[in-house]
């Protein structure tokens, strides 16, 4: 057993340790089942010896070796049963604990993990794997724990009977012990090996009906096809190889079994003619030595599912036991009073260390200012406001609002502070005003309404079926995306926080509307430090200070007229966005 098999298992049996009372009472019934089907042959036994020959029959013994059996056959059912529920809630107890542990790590792993993992990939580790591990789990103690007492007390019983014949069974069960080990090594690599594939192909089906119009605009449906045959035939091999190792166990035990079986047969009915033994305890016998062997079948296919379940275990502790994001510090301080005053002094940051981003950034910011940033793609403007957001931290330098270092500040207060309308629009399943009140669960119908019209979505809303009590699904469902993006911008302006970050806010709408957005928010924005990234540079010429960026650089700085009077790089964007 490899070292992570056995870290995995002892971060398994760390968190069945929490509900040791199920454990116990399981193993207690284990117990008295075990030992009641134990003790069902030796009532056969004797129920057979009652019967001597043709007309000489005890049947008072007979009828009262019966009425135990029956007796005997209830209590196995009933403690079987019991023995299940109490196996059934510890599992899905332990599972409710891995995913409610794995969702809370999803909620504070920092934006960098999000990135560079596969939503897919995610989902399919926090839903597939769990329930595999769940089925592994429950298989293995529903059986393996009555296995091995069966085998305990088998021998036992058969030691008791006869020592010689019970040693022919004991010497031929190292051969089924020594299959099982061989087999259960080889499937661990391979069910973790299908346990990724699988978790490949469910990031890959998530991603394209996710974007299935993009695929369809750009003919990408073959191209998508191919990439999902060779995840696929990947899939199929290895579930193939681990199958097949894990499905061999199983007639290879068999066969070793079936030895057993006949090595008890043979000597014992060498035994009985002899006189050594009786007919009922050659019964006794050979039931035992079926017994006996029959958990190893189980105990193998205990291990092959185990194998499964470790496997996809480790998957999921993987995410557990990722770090999380830089907590707050204890002596974090709540932001209060915001202004809106904004220092970077000296910020460089990057995404992937050998891939230089943003360097050497230094940026004033007075309380009321509006900041415009603009540049080509790539040039590190979205960048800024994931640093603002402290979405990510800087590498080196710091940012400072009110004076204070965002890092000693808390997250929370920080980002309260802000106000932030994305080119990208995220809307959550439920209704129109659960979404617009969002950041205001208290705000009365009234404010809902006015933030509304001021971002002229009222007039859509009130087209709808149910009006603000309508429904929409994940990420706006039938909304358009001009229509999402309002819900958003009526979200910012219900909220009114002291500052706001618009990230092409106004990207999905048509020109007459967006208009009237920018008198909104033009109206918003007094008094209020505001970051605004654009493309269109027609929609920030207002802005009090336009920094220009470029890899990552300020390049030029100063208001629409000064810029243009520089006639440099603001200028040739400008001037070529209104060429004629």
């Amino acid at each position: 057993m490899g070292e992570k098999q056995k870290s995995t298992i002892g971060k398994v049996l760390k968190r069945i340790k929490r509900y040791w009372f199920y454990l116990i009472v399981s193993l207690i019934l284990t117990l008295i089942t075990v030992a009641s089907t134990l003790y069902l042959p030796i009532l056969t036994g004797k129920a057979i010896d009652q019967i001597v020959e043709k007309g000489l029959v005890d049947f008072e013994g007979l009828m009262g070796i019966l009425k135990v059996m029956g007796i005997m056959i209830a209590v196995t059912a009933a403690a079987q049963w019991l023995m299940s529920l109490c196996n059934n809630r510890m599992t899905y107890c332990v599972v409710r604990d891995i995913r409610r542990d794995a969702f809370d790590k999803i909620e504070i792993l920092p934006l960098k993990y999000v990135d560079n993992h596969s939503t897919g990939e995610i989902v399919s580790k926090v839903i597939a794997d769990v329930d595999q591990f769940a089925d592994g789990l429950l298989m293995g103690f529903t059986q393996l724990f009555s296995g091995v007492l069966t085998i305990v007390g088998t021998l036992g019983f058969m030691l008791s009977i006869h020592v010689g014949i019970t040693l022919v069974v004991v010497i031929i069960t190292p051969v089924s012990l020594f299959v099982a080990s061989f087999i259960a090594q080889k499937t661990f690599s391979m069910f973790k090996l299908q346990s990724e594939t699988r978790g490949e192909q469910t990031a890959l089906i998530d991603e394209m009906i996710g974007n299935q119009k993009v695929v369809q605009a750009f003919s990408k449906q073959e191209d998508v096809l191919e990439r999902f045959e060779e995840i696929n035939g990947r899939l199929e091999k290895c579930s193939l190889r681990a199958t097949f190792f894990s499905s061999i166990t199983n007639p290879a035990t068999r066969f070793v079994n079936s030895l057993v079986y006949t090595g008890v047969g043979i000597t014992g009915a060498f035994a009985v003619l002899k006189g050594y033994l009786t007919v009922g305890q050659l019964s006794t016998f050979l039931s035992y030595a079926n017994q006996y062997t029959k958990p190893f079948n189980e105990i193998s296919g205990v291990v092959t599912e185990l194998q499964n379940a470790l496997a996809c275990a480790a998957r999921i502790f993987e995410l557990i036991e990722e770090e999380p994001q830089i907590p707050d510090k204890k002596d974090a301080k709540e932001l209060v009073n915001v202004t809106g005053k904004v220092d970077l002094e000296d910020v460089s940051f990057s995404y992937v260390p050998d891939r230089k981003l943003i360097e050497h950034l230094n940026l004033a910011v007075k309380p009321g200012q509006r900041v415009a940033i603009v540049g080509p793609t790539g040039c590190g403007k979205t960048t800024v406001i994931n640093l603002l957001m402290r979405f990510y931290d800087v590498d080196e330098g710091s940012i400072q609002v009110m004076d204070q270092d965002i890092r000693d500040i808390t997250r929370k207060s920080l980002r309260t502070s802000y106000g932030m309308v994305l080119q990208d629009t995220w809307l959550k399943s439920g209704t129109i005003l659960e979404n617009i009140r969002m950041g205001k669960p208290d705000a009365t119908m009234e404010e809902v309404e006015a933030a509304a019209r001021a971002s002229h979505a009222h007039s859509f809303i009130k087209r709808l079926p149910k009006g603000y009590d309508t429904v929409i699904g994940e990420d706006g469902g039938s909304l358009s995306q001009g229509q999402k993006q309002l819900l958003c911008i009526a979200r910012v302006m219900l909220c009114l926080p002291p500052m706001l970050i618009l990230d092409e806010a106004t990207s999905s709408i048509d020109t007459r509307t967006e208009l009237k957005i920018q008198n909104a928010f033009a109206t918003m924005m007094k008094g209020r430090t505001s970051f605004i990234v654009a493309h269109r540079l027609s929609t920030i010429k207002e802005a009090d200070v336009i920094l220009v960026m470029k890899d990552g650089n300020i390049i030029e700085q100063g208001n629409h007229k000064e810029l243009l009077q520089l006639n440099g790089f603001y200028a040739n964007l400008y001037n070529s966005q209104f060429a004629v």
